[in-house]
Order: structure tokens, then C-alpha cells, then sequence
């Protein structure tokens, strides 16, 4: 069983452990703001959620295992950017957290549209934005790395 838990109505144990996941060297390598963050600035971070309606954070919970983060940003009527990191602990839970966030976006938000960036070199990733039907649509430049910019449309959203 699948359990969304919103980065708001996390305990702080949970936060902590949200925060050692984001700093760990694998997952913040692919970030696009890859310092380490303190954990003031995490908590202000959970804490500024309340007010944003455009963002979306969750914690992803299956059985008694955290599998990792799915977030939207830019969220509007009908589109959002997301976000998707696994913990670094585990392995292979990408496809689970793929599926739950389509379901999310596409089932709850109601979305037509989704954005993705992707660090070119994070073959990973991009493989899985692919098997999930998002197609490239641009390239740009971030912190002076090549980001592969993808979309995925509601007509594409599996079964």
C-alpha cells in the first residue's frame, strides 16, 4: 500500500530524514542546487509549503518502507514541473515512484501536462521519464550543465 505523507504534516524525525536523503551525495549530484542544506533552511523550506499553492511535497511511503520524494512546482490549473528523488538506501524503486506520481498528477491535480529537467549525464533518470512516455523537448543550461527539458501530456497517463 501506497501512502503519501505531505512534507507539512511530517514528524520531525521524518524531516531529518528527508533532509539526510537530500544531502546525500547521490541525490544531491543530480539536483539543480546541490549544496548541502542546512537543516534551518530545510524546516523554513517545510514550513513556507503552507503558503504555496503552486508546490506540492510528499514523502513516499510503502508498508513501513520510505521509498523517497515526489514534488510538483509551478503547479497550475492544468500543468506542473516535478521533482523525484528515491531514498538512496534503496534501489530499483524508481518505477514505484514514477507510477505514483503520474496517479497524483494526472487523478488528483487533475493536470494535463508535465515538465521535467534533466541533467543530461543522469542517463538513470532520463531513462525513466522515457519509459514513462515523456519525450525531450528542449535543452538547456543550468549551473553551467546541460538539462534535457521533457514533457508528458494526459492522453499518455497509464491505466
Amino acid at each position: 500500500m501506497i501512502r503519501l505523507i505531505p512534507f507539512g504534516d511530517m514528524d520531525d524525525t521524518r524531516k531529518r530524514m528527508v533532509l539526510s536523503w537530500r544531502n546525500h551525495n547521490n541525490v544531491r549530484i543530480w539536483m539543480v542546487h546541490h549544496d548541502i542544506i542546512a537543516l534551518d533552511t530545510h524546516l523554513h523550506f517545510i514550513q513556507s509549503l503552507e503558503k504555496r499553492p503552486d508546490k506540492a511535497y510528499f514523502l513516499v511511503q510503502r508498508d513501513e518502507e520510505y521509498l523517497g520524494v515526489i514534488d510538483f512546482n509551478a503547479i497550475t490549473h492544468d500543468s506542473a514541473e516535478l521533482g523525484i528523488y528515491a531514498n538512496p538506501d534503496l534501489h530499483r524503486v524508481g518505477t514505484i515512484l514514477m507510477e505514483t506520481l503520474l496517479e497524483y498528477a494526472f487523478n488528483t491535480l487533475n493536470l494535463t501536462r508535465l515538465y521535467a529537467n534533466v541533467f543530461s549525464d543522469n542517463i538513470r533518470a532520463k531513462h525513466l521519464y522515457e519509459k514513462f512516455d515523456f519525450t525531450e523537448t528542449g535543452r538547456i543550461t543550468s549551473e553551467g550543465r546541460e538539462m534535457i527539458c521533457m514533457e508528458r501530456t494526459h492522453e499518455h497517463r497509464t491505466p
